[in-house]
């Protein structure tokens, strides 16, 4: 697709240093189908503000080169091709484009609809969450609906998209309860991953595997945001951690990400 545009912003520590390349692969964790070119957070943004503003010539699974006038043209290109032929960062793309973008609600709801799906990773569904700025300004209610189906998927990152972005843009006095009642209807047990667990730590990084129970990023999106919630609202947190369904290796996560985090670590967290 965008390879040609990628490739001379590939950092260099990443071709030349094994050590740092096993580093940026470790904590990226891709699955193994997921081709890492290894550019940083700067250079993805940097590409894609360029691809929104100006367009530019996208190369498509057939060989065949396609000119993208914009942003827009950009990301129908990107809905047309297989997702498994997309490597990492061109993923992180096509969520930046998606916040890049003027969209009424439920034109960028419906490119979500498709975008979602592709999620595969903790990186790229966490920094298309973190980006997604225009949900601070968007019909809440249309997007807690927009947000239901994603909180009830067995797949795990459609899981995660819904609890990070609950997270990051419904920790308020208005839809607390609303957000721990969907943390409470969770059912782990039935939320499939990719990713396996393995013992130890690998002396290499082994994309795919994680050392925790499955499904280990929506275990750890649910802790991380329950960190976050006991920040904001601890006495409503304790008490809802307290009564409610979530399984005891959750909590223990939950309790970890309280004592790691500066605003928590001092905050009794049950």
């Amino acid at each position: 697709m965008i390879n040609h545009l990628l490739q001379s912003l590939v950092c260099e520590r990443f071709l030349m240093d094994a050590r740092y390349r096993e580093g940026h692969l470790r904590v990226v964790n891709a699955l193994p189908e997921r081709r890492v070119m290894g550019l940083h957070s700067p250079e993805i943004k940097q590409v894609a503000k360029q691809l929104s503003r100006e367009g530019g010539e996208i190369v498509m699974p057939d060989g065949m080169h396609r000119m993208c006038a914009n942003g827009a043209e950009v990301i129908r290109a990107f809905e047309e091709v297989p997702s498994e032929s997309l490597c990492y960062e061109e993923t992180v793309i096509w969520g930046y484009l998606i916040n890049l973008e003027k969209y009424s609600l439920d034109e960028r709801l419906a490119m979500l609809s498709r975008y979602v799906p592709v999620l595969d990773n903790w990186a790229v569904c966490d920094s298309y969450c973190a980006h997604a700025k225009w949900i601070v300004r968007a019909d809440k209610e249309a997007m807690w609906t927009f947000l239901q189906p994603w909180f009830r998927s067995e797949r795990e990152f459609e899981v995660r998209f819904a609890a990070v972005v609950a997270m990051s843009y419904f920790l308020n006095e208005e839809w607390l309860e609303q957000v721990f009642a969907q943390l409470n209807a969770l059912d782990f047990d039935r939320i499939k991953s990719k990713y396996k667990t393995v013992k130890g730590k690998p002396k290499v990084a082994q994309q795919g595997t994680v050392q925790g129970v499955e499904p280990y990023y929506v275990r750890m999106g649910v802790a991380w945001l329950l960190a976050t919630a006991l920040a904001k609202f601890p006495e409503q947190t304790r008490t809802f951690v307290r009564s409610s369904n979530l399984p005891a290796d959750v909590v223990k996560l939950y309790i970890r990400k309280a004592r790691e985090s500066l605003r928590t670590r001092n905050v009794v967290a049950l």
